[in-house]
């Protein structure tokens, strides 16, 4: 099987990081291929983690539900790729791209590497499954004021990202319902990528 490209999109609470990681887990099992992580939320964390200038303006963007600006998000990404990915490799890329300056630079990214068809799967679920998943959550920003903001951000940024790659070549979009249990979430993204166990 020729590596692939996956691109995960949802909102906090879709459990799109536990989807990318049970796909990676099984792609692996599958055919004992590496895959390449780039996420930006551990991107983010780590750089908050180094208390620098930057880790600050981060850390206040992120409290506040905005996005932080697009040449550091694209610059954790294109850095995971410069560090690790290889031909042979499977790409995985959660929390990126969210607006569509980053999904213009994604896609130069991909033309750069070589990548073909590549996957996009969106993990769909309704504004008051987002709030009751994100109550159990319980992190520091997750006020119903803070959630209703980054909702917002995310119907009006990230969801024309994800709209960007609509009728591209290389391209293939599917929307998966959130709203089931991890399993079938999982048996649902296996059986539109034409997999089997």
């Amino acid at each position: 099987m020729k590596p692939r490209t996956f691109v995960f999109f949802g909102i906090m609470g879709s459990g799109k990081g536990t989807q990318v990681k049970l796909l990676m887990d099984f792609l692996k099992a599958k055919d004992g291929k590496e895959s390449v992580y780039a996420g930006t939320g551990e991107g983010f964390r780590k750089l908050i983690a180094s208390d620098n200038f930057t880790a600050k303006l981060v850390k206040d963007c992120m409290n506040r539900g905005d996005l932080v600006a697009d040449f550091l998000t694209t610059t954790i990404v294109a850095n995971t790729l410069i560090s690790s990915l290889t031909p042979e490799k499977h790409l995985f890329t959660d929390g990126y791209p969210r607006n569509i300056t980053q999904s213009q630079d994604f896609e130069k990214m991909m033309e750069f590497y070589e990548r073909e068809n590549i996957v996009v799967i969106s993990i769909e679920i309704g504004r008051e499954e987002a709030i009751k998943r994100n109550k159990l959550r319980g992190r520091e920003d997750d006020t119903e004021e803070g959630f209703l903001r980054r909702f917002n951000v995310y119907m009006n940024n990230v969801v024309p990202a994800i709209n960007y790659f609509k009728d591209k070549k290389d391209y293939e979009i599917y929307t998966i319902n959130g709203e089931q249990s991890i399993e079938n979430v999982h048996k649902d993204i296996i059986s539109k990528l034409g997999f089997s166990y």
